[in-house]
């Protein structure tokens, strides 16, 4: 597969660069370098755990996973933010350690280091600019910010070196660990979303019923529930009212919900002289009596 050989290209470019940094906020003492090395080391580790799910989310679902493999995805990016959340903290920590103690800065280590990083992150974007992944677009997506976070770090060392104000590095650090921790916090909302089961952001209930609702032969819609497995997966059930015929019915609103994105419907088809118990799905957590009980097996 050309997306995973690309996706692993990365992962062994961005680790390999992961290391060199951390080397180079050694030598150079540099706490920007520092604290790119720890974004980069959870960008080798989102990645790593991309190029593992791009094998693992084909599998296709069995009687333990009875919806598929896609979610392992979701623990992997919550592992991920949670990774970079901590090193930021941690590097905003160091770099206000720096502002109250200045250390000696080796500018033109940095300038080359900074270079190579620009050069490094530039070729890694090129390289991953095309495929047939939303995973390899997340890739690309992480070596762009990285070139921008470098390009950042070569400007900030180029006027250290002209200025001799060596605040400006752990300035930087500060700026960049900031961006990276509120990136985090987004990424870490839309991963809880997801376990809490709440809608997709860009699909509305109102907008799906009203959709199905004007195919020709459909009385009513109701009991519906929209949710997504792991943010581009998309499900949906349904109860649907009509007294024509089902098949036909059952087509026509899988083609209107394909056009929102939603590629998984289960739908359940009532006549308009059936009274369904469940159009307002209210479970009652105490007794489990609520609008889904079951009578045994049949």
């Amino acid at each position: 597969m050309k997306t995973e050989k690309n996706i692993f290209i990365a992962f062994i470019l961005n680790l390999s660069f992961t290391i060199f940094e951390f080397i180079g906020g050694i030598i150079t003492g540099s706490v920007a370098i520092a604290s790119d090395a720890i974004h980069d080391l959870g960008d080798a580790m989102s990645i790593g755990i991309s190029y593992f799910l791009e094998k693992k989310s084909k599998k296709q679902p069995d009687e333990i996973y009875t919806y598929g493999y896609a979610r392992y995805s979701v623990i992997g990016g919550f592992m991920t933010v949670l990774i970079l959340m901590i090193g930021s903290v941690v590097m905003i920590y160091n770099a206000v350690r720096r502002i109250i103690a200045p250390m000696e800065i080796n500018y033109n280590g940095m300038i080359g280091f900074a270079l190579v990083g620009v050069c490094v992150n530039f070729c890694a974007a090129f390289f991953t600019r095309e495929g047939d992944s939303l995973n390899q677009r997340a890739v690309n997506l992480h070596m762009l910010e990285d070139v921008f976070g470098w390009l950042v770090v070569l400007v900030g060392a180029v006027v250290m070196r002209f200025t001799g104000f060596g605040l400006i590095d752990p300035i930087m650090s500060i700026g960049v660990s900031c961006f990276i921790f509120i990136n985090a916090l987004i990424n870490l909302k839309d991963i809880i979303d997801l376990f809490l089961e709440k809608a997709p952001q860009n699909i509305k209930v109102a907008e799906i019923k009203e959709h199905v609702e004007d195919i020709d032969g459909i009385l009513d819609v109701h009991h519906i529930h929209l949710w997504s497995l792991d943010g581009y997966n998309h499900y949906a059930t349904m109860h649907i009212v009509s007294d024509c015929e089902p098949s036909k019915i059952k087509k026509e609103i899988r083609e209107e919900l394909c056009e929102h994105g939603i590629g998984h419907v289960t739908i359940e088809i009532e006549t308009s002289s059936e009274h369904c118990h469940e159009e307002q799905c209210q479970v009652d957590v105490h007794s489990h009596s609520g609008c889904c009980h079951h009578h045994g097996h049949h």
